[in-house]
């Protein structure tokens, strides 16, 4: 059930799927699905074309690539993205994996299609033993805190 796949309307594309460098490694490579500019001091969301699909006790962490961010001047806006494992299928944007990206230097930075910008990680989480959510996911990004 743990995978990634590309979103339906970029099929075709030229889409990689995330992959393990090493045998140690913890971490899925995303890339960069297109070329995007980003703006000095702007928040840009950097698509990648795909989705992740999870067990229902596992999240998604996404974390900046270290050496890109030390190269690039580049941060995560929300610091780490936690990918929930009903984000994925959602009918808004059907899971479509897009990580805002924050430029802190005073010059655009251009990524490309294919660049290695990030990593993601799954993990398992507890609940609390009185847990009682029953809300179902009504959209896509950012979505659950509507």
């Amino acid at each position: 059930m743990r995978r990634f796949e590309v979103i339906s309307s970029w099929q075709g594309r030229g889409i990689n799927l995330p992959a393990r460098k090493t045998r140690l490694s913890a971490g899925y490579d995303l890339e960069a699905g297109e070329r995007v500019v980003l703006a000095p001091g702007a928040v840009t969301l950097v698509p990648t074309g795909l989705k992740a699909y999870m067990n229902p006790d596992e999240v998604l962490q996404i974390f900046i690539r270290s050496s890109f961010a030390v190269k690039s001047n580049l941060a995560l806006a929300n610091s780490t993205a936690i990918i929930d494992a009903d984000y994925v299928d959602n009918p808004a944007n059907e899971g479509h994996l897009m990580l805002p990206l924050l430029n802190r230097g005073q010059e655009p930075i251009t990524i490309e299609k294919g660049q290695r910008i990030a990593q993601g990680i799954f993990f398992k989480y507890l609940c609390t033993d009185d847990d009682n959510a029953e809300g179902e996911r009504q959209g896509g990004f950012g979505s659950t805190g509507q």
